[in-house]
């Protein structure tokens, strides 16, 4: 009778290990079988998602070295907001190019006219936020952070698309 109950334990077992083993193996499927996990890694290294990563870091350099010399060096806000644009131009091309776009240059004059295709495109984009900040802040008596956060907004999408379509359009794969 003992070894009955013992063959009884080993086949419940077995069948406990193998609805385990079943479990493991389909959560493991889930994140492997193409189409599953794959698309959202894909997503989440997709050059979209690189750029409102990057764009939110240049948005933070832009914010941070605004207030800044806003609030604690005292600087005029219009001034404050033009040197705050320029480093975060600066730094949106070198990690943009790298980063986002992976922008390779064959030659140094590519690479030049990359750049001044980018700066100048920024510095488009810089007069609507300039403009914007102005308008909202001197003429509508927004709070000046309020008028920043607000140009940035349109400063990002349409800096996207002057980088993507622009920019960055003869970009090797």
């Amino acid at each position: 009778m003992l070894e009955s109950t013992d063959k009884t334990n080993d086949k419940i077992t077995d069948k406990t290990t193998d609805k385990m083993a079943d479990k493991t193996n389909e959560e493991n499927t889930a994140v492997t079988e193409p189409g599953t996990g794959n698309r959202l890694v894909r997503l989440l290294t997709s050059e979209g998602m690189r750029y409102l990563f990057i764009g939110g870091c240049t948005t933070l350099v832009n914010l941070v070295v605004y207030t800044i010399l806003c609030k604690v060096v005292h600087l005029n806000v219009n001034i404050s907001n033009i040197i705050s644009v320029a480093v975060s131009i600066l730094f949106a091309y070198v990690t943009n190019k790298l980063i986002v776009f992976r922008s390779h240059c064959s030659s140094f004059g590519e690479l030049v006219l990359e750049a001044v295709r980018f700066i100048g495109a920024r510095l488009a984009t810089m007069v609507i936020e300039v403009g914007g900040v102005f308008v909202l802040y001197e003429i509508i008596h927004q709070d000046e952070l309020v008028a920043k956060l607000e140009t940035q907004v349109l400063v990002v999408i349409g800096n996207y698309f002057i980088s993507r379509f622009i920019v960055f359009r003869d970009r090797k794969k």
